[in-house]
């Protein structure tokens, strides 16, 4: 009696769980990737024809910007003012206590955005795109050419901003790349890289890439992690004894902890692969995260895209939206200073500061807001940046 009670209690429990295949994740990306090459691609031959015709068409979804000259102008908006005449709600969605506008918190007063990184939002369909960068108070600059995939889905930038590393195929393996920002000293570092789940992420000395090595016919299956020496004549790698079941690797600034897109939500490991905590707050039927963007230095907050259990499962693609910053040891939201305004990126520096992307009228603005959660300064970006997404933060 005892036993059949056993089997029938394991198979309830065994329909209510949900399984993540990382392989059927990364095939779906590898499908909707190329779904957004496919449809880009098309619309460009629709406007060659139309241009034969004699017909202006103007039928380019997910148009990325031309290329900026060096001395394209930018426009920006002086700093706002440090008082602010009511609290300004975090999001439209959040009922909690407000963070006041303006001001800057202890320790913050020299503060200042750093270095921004961009790249297309979406797939251009074009062969190969260029990584952009912009200082507030500067013009836009054109950096490196890297393939449209790579900058859409696994480029990664260095802490100091001076390298950068992507993915790219030669039909026959994924191969890791590195080079200056401005595309000289380009080598090939690693082969059979995973060049969508683990995507490579830089140590915060810029000396060493945590990556996934997988073949490149099966990106979803068995593979194992390893911290690659860039700078070693050798190119030396340090493996783990473990492979999580994970994605999307974020290295702290203090160089103690690695965070990881897991099952529901997100687990913090130590720099050997071993867990340390699971984030709280995530569940089967509550909330769920397939994508995370930014760590605080010290690994006590995190930036992601959080959504409701029942919507889209998403896929093995990293998607580099934010819309709440939690703290990792509670699971609580942090509250920021976004003045009723739409929620688009969150990046942390190296103090604790954010650089943090709102929507604004038709373009966006950037804030820095300090670690205690105050808005230091806002600035809004060049036109020519509307089409594109940050995708780090440097020095």
């Amino acid at each position: 009696m005892n036993d059949q009670r056993l089997r029938l209690d394991l198979t309830d429990l065994a329909e209510e769980v949900t399984v993540v295949d990382l392989r059927d994740r990364t095939l779906r990306t590898s499908r909707r990737l190329g779904v957004q090459r496919a449809v880009a691609t098309s619309a460009a031959a629709l406007v060659l024809i139309a241009a034969a015709t004699g017909t202006a068409f103007a039928i380019r979804p997910n148009q990325s910007p031309s290329p900026l000259p060096a001395n394209t102008p930018s426009v920006t908006a002086t700093p706002t003012p440090t008082t602010s005449p009511s609290p300004t709600p975090s999001t439209s969605t959040s009922d909690a206590p407000d963070s006041p506008s303006g001001g800057s918190g202890p320790n913050t007063p020299t503060a200042e955005i750093g270095k921004l990184f961009y790249g297309p939002a979406e797939v251009t369909g074009a062969e190969n795109a260029n990584l952009r960068s912009w200082r507030p108070g500067t013009n836009p600059v054109r950096l490196l050419a890297l393939p449209d995939l790579a900058l859409k889905g696994n480029v990664s930038v260095s802490p100091d901003g001076r390298r950068v590393a992507w993915v790219d195929s030669d039909g026959n393996s994924n191969n890791l790349f590195v080079a200056n920002a401005d595309g000289s000293d380009k080598r090939k570092v690693r082969s059979d890289v995973d060049p969508y789940c683990v995507t490579a992420v830089w140590s915060p000395d810029g000396r060493q890439l945590l990556f996934r090595e997988t073949k490149a016919n099966d990106a979803g299956g068995p593979g194992r992690y390893g911290v690659l020496d860039v700078r070693s004549t050798a190119k030396t790698v340090r493996w783990w004894t473990t492979e999580p079941d994970a994605c999307h690797a974020l290295w702290s600034a203090d160089g103690q902890t690695i965070a990881m897109n897991t099952n529901l939500g997100v687990t913090l490991y130590g720099t050997d692969g071993t867990t340390r905590r699971v984030v709280p707050g995530f569940s089967l039927d509550g909330w769920r995260s397939n994508d995370i963007a930014s760590l605080s230095p010290d690994g006590s907050r995190i930036a992601l895209l959080r959504e409701k259990s029942g919507g889209d499962a998403g896929d093995v693609a990293r998607d580099l939206r934010v819309n709440v910053v939690l703290d990792t040891k509670t699971g609580q939201e942090i509250r920021l200073p976004l003045g009723g305004r739409e929620l688009r990126q969150v990046y942390f520096q190296t103090d604790g500061s954010m650089v943090v992307r709102v929507q604004a009228g038709n373009g966006y603005a950037v804030l820095l807001v300090g670690e205690d959660g105050e808005k230091i300064s806002e600035t809004a970006e060049p036109a020519a940046l509307q089409d594109m997404q940050i995708l780090a933060v440097g020095a």
